[in-house]
């Protein structure tokens, strides 16, 4: 960061340091030399600067940084260190990625610092592997938001060098460093994090940047496999072709796409074994898709090439060479010539050559029966008439009538009504003329002759029309099986849960085949665009595609899908706008129960007890007086402690709580917290108080948070158990347990017993407000800890408080800082 501000200045920009912390690495504070840091506002003090100018840091924080001096200087480029910085109270934005987004808004250009194991979406991955938990993390959608992501890449071994050498951390830190944060095998898998995840960021610039140029060809830059799938039994097989194929090159991508035909002959297609196969691919780590296609070898390519995919696993054809021959060239063939730089890899699967056919590609005949159909009307009965020629004599004229009308049917199922005429007309000239008296002249004078023709003809023209109704009324129903199963797959995205506008309209564009899927105000005047209008205003437009008329139907239905999902979100929006004031009513409402009872009780109990001594008629013993006054002292003692607690939650909620953070040492906390519960400091046992290390905290409230928790111990466990307090530290962080022996919480309730006015397994509505849990944990979070429920063995509940420690140099506090 610091070399690019160098750089950057270098060429004439405006560059001001706002936050770098060094850790006392001399050749990192080296390069904050000739780089002007930014001036702090009320709340800093005098430090050295560059060039002997005086810079300030903010609270003795060399990290600190003050959004609104960097907003009032506004320079072109501001270096910003730490970008997962949590901000101190006080500050407007919880967080300093935020403090970026504003200066952005500013127009104030930044270069900041982020670990990976700091991204979101990788923070459980990093736990799991370092058994540290990463802490604060940055939403990775903000990080993608950046103009340019610069990878620092360090090997392991040359890492654990520079730390050997004293150049990440000091001499007394090394040896528990590299034998803990630092082990080869942590760095090796975080760097590997980071490179995939930079890759991925890298895959998307480079997916946009040849949409945005018209590029179409194949770019090897990652081994993408797609397998087509027809829903037939052979689909597991090639899945795992497919599976084995992208195993082989590292990191490489596996995705399933299953076509619905365009024109509704899905033929051999189970939605059962589709299911399977999209499960298997799921388990092996691909993505299931679904598209329309009128051509299927065409939707194939094209989606294969959206994808930017660089091997296309096909199956081999299930038809046997005769059904081969008569219907022409099949999918893997077609795909193939249409592939261009993409391999295409034909499986071979114990249904080759044994199922049936795949069907028609196109919604109407293919082009070699509209040209055998017509060919075979005046062929096929020519043939006919040469062999019944020859058996002459031996069949009857009737016999012979019908051999031709066989003949006429199969014409028609070959090449439809049009070319049954054709075969009707030739078939009743031949036969008039050879095998009708008088033979060899055509005879159309006699009554029998010529009502046999037309019977003849009549016949075939029926029977031609009935077959060509039945394959159109065949090819409506399964387009109407087509729509019903690509609404169904959109119906299964809905309940899987991908019912969000953005990913209904991912699933739209990739169901289409479009280059891209929005919802406009206006229709767009595109021819190359298809539109339909939504129910609550404005269209859906798919661009890149224009859709024929019966698939736009289909698109009315996604249309449909789409309105709802905008009003859902709508609806959210609304009812997220209305939750806070839900939230502050049923505050009110409980504060009010909550005070209705429990802070009239200890009044009434004091007022009673005053009421008493002032009566003139009764003349009290000194015991009798002793006891009262201890019952008005208890009592306004009682009441004091609510009402502290109920200022406290009210500072906490509106971000007004003033801390006062320093180095503590549980020795100081729990004595104090323990005076102020006589009753229970005999129950309590203390283990490892005086070994821990110091905690940041703000002592008071500790206080506060340590007396809450184990007066809640103390009251849920049995006479006689004990309440063990223990401390113990690890990778940067202090743990305090406070441990009972009580009935325990079910892992429901133990995120609700932190909620104010919550008192879960108290029943005998004596034992306040409920606020005690709940102030606690937002003292403990507002102090940069964390305050959770656990089970203690044996039996009981555990309440653990972890708080930074004080000493930011012990091992595995800043270990991260350079992985």
């Amino acid at each position: 960061m610091l070399d690019e501000g160098h750089r950057r200045a270098a060429r004439g920009t405006d560059v001001v340091v706002g936050a770098a912390d060094c850790r006392g690495r001399p050749n990192t504070e080296a390069l904050l030399n000739g780089l002007e840091r930014l001036e702090h506002t009320a709340g800093s003090r005098p430090g050295d600067g560059p060039d002997g100018a005086p810079a300030r840091e903010i609270d003795g924080d060399p990290g600190a940084f003050d959004l609104d001096a960097a907003l009032c200087r506004r320079p072109a480029l501001l270096l910003l260190d730490d970008l997962v910085r949590t901000n101190p109270p006080g500050h407007r934005n919880a967080h300093r990625w935020q403090d970026v987004e504003e200066l952005l808004a500013a127009g104030i250009d930044v270069v900041s610092t982020i670990d990976v194991q700091h991204l979101e979406s990788l923070s459980d991955v990093v736990e799991r592997i370092t058994e540290v938990p990463p802490g604060e993390t940055v939403p990775d959608g903000f990080v993608r938001r950046a103009d340019q992501i610069v990878l620092v890449d360090v090997d392991p071994e040359e890492l654990r060098r520079r730390m050997a050498h004293g150049n990440v951390h000091p001499p007394e830190m090394v040896d528990a460093a590299l034998a803990s944060w630092f082990r080869p095998g942590n760095l090796t898998a975080l760097r590997e994090l980071a490179l995939l995840w930079v890759a991925d960021r890298v895959d998307e610039a480079l997916r946009k940047y040849r949409t945005d140029h018209g590029i179409g060809g194949v770019w090897e830059a990652r081994e993408r496999v797609v397998v087509g799938l027809t829903g037939g039994p052979e689909g597991d097989t090639l899945i795992r072709r497919a599976g084995r194929i992208a195993a082989r090159s590292a990191h490489g991508e596996l995705s399933a796409v299953h076509v619905v035909r365009g024109d509704g002959l899905a033929a051999g297609a189970s939605s059962e074994a589709l299911a399977r196969q999209r499960r298997l691919v799921e388990s092996l780590g691909g993505s299931y898709h679904t598209v329309v296609g009128g051509d299927v070898p065409t939707a194939l390519v094209e989606f294969a090439r959206a994808s930017d995919a660089t091997q296309l696993v096909l199956g081999t054809s299930r038809r046997g060479r005769l059904e081969r021959f008569l219907t022409g060239r099949g999918i893997g063939e077609t795909a193939v010539v249409l592939s261009g730089g993409i391999d295409v890899h034909m499986v071979t699967h114990e249904r080759a050559g044994r199922g049936r056919p795949l069907p028609s590609l196109r919604r109407t005949l293919p082009l070699h029966r509209r040209i055998a159909g017509p060919l075979a009307g005046v062929v096929l009965p020519v043939l006919l008439t040469l062999l019944l020629d020859r058996a002459r004599g031996s069949l009857t004229l009737t016999s012979e009538a019908l051999l031709f009308l066989v003949a006429v049917v199969g014409v028609a199922c070959i090449g439809g009504i049009g070319s049954a005429l054709v075969a009707a007309v030739t078939a009743s000239l031949l036969l008039n003329y050879w095998f009708m008296p008088p033979i060899g002249a055509f005879s159309f004078g006699d009554p029998d002759s010529m009502l046999a023709l037309g019977v003849f003809v009549l016949v075939a023209g029926v029977v031609a029309a009935i077959v060509d109704r039945s394959l159109r009324l065949s090819h409506r129903a399964s387009r109407a099986t087509v729509e019903a199963e690509t609404l169904s797959a959109l119906a299964g995205s809905v309940v899987r849960g991908d019912h969000t506008v953005p990913a209904l309209l991912a699933r739209t564009r990739e169901t289409f085949g479009a280059h891209a899927a929005e919802i406009v105000e206006r229709p767009v005047e595109d021819p190359t665009a298809s539109q339909v209008a939504l129910g609550g205003g404005g269209f859906l437009v798919l661009r890149g595609r224009n859709l024929p008329a019966a698939e736009r139907r289909v698109l009315a239905a996604f249309a449909a899908h789409v309105t709802a999902a905008v009003e859902r979100a709508r609806l959210a929006e609304a009812a997220a706008e209305a939750e806070p004031v839900k939230a502050a009513d049923r505050m009110r409402t409980a504060l009010l129960a909550a005070v209705s009872h429990d802070l009239r009780t200890p009044l009434a109990a004091a007022w009673a007890a005053v009421a008493s001594l002032r009566i003139p008629d009764v003349d009290f013993s000194a015991e009798e007086r002793d006891e009262l006054l201890a019952t008005a002292d208890d009592s306004m003692a009682r009441l004091s402690r609510l009402v502290e607690n109920l200022l406290d939650m009210s500072r906490l909620q509106a971000g007004a709580l003033t801390l006062d953070l320093r180095p503590t040492t549980w020795d100081e906390v729990v004595p104090a917290a323990l005076d102020g519960l006589p009753d229970a400091k005999r129950r309590v046992t203390l283990q490892g108080l005086e070994q821990s290390p110091l905690v940041l905290a703000d002592p008071p409230l500790l206080e506060r948070v340590v007396a809450n928790l184990v007066a809640n111990a103390v009251r849920h466990s049995p006479p006689g158990c004990a309440v063990r307090l223990a401390a113990s530290a690890l990778s940067g962080r202090v743990e305090l347990r406070v441990a009972d022996r009580g009935p325990g919480l079910p892992s429901a309730d133990r995120d609700r017993v932190f909620e104010p006015f919550q008192r879960l397994g108290d029943t005998d509505n004596t034992t306040g407000v409920g606020l005690g849990l709940a102030l606690a944990r937002g003292l403990t979070e507002a102090m940069g800890g964390t305050l959770v429920a656990e089970d203690t063995p044996g039996g009981g509940l555990t309440m653990v408080v972890t708080l930074p420690c004080a000493d930011s140099r012990m091992p595995g506090a800043h270990a991260h800082a350079e992985s």
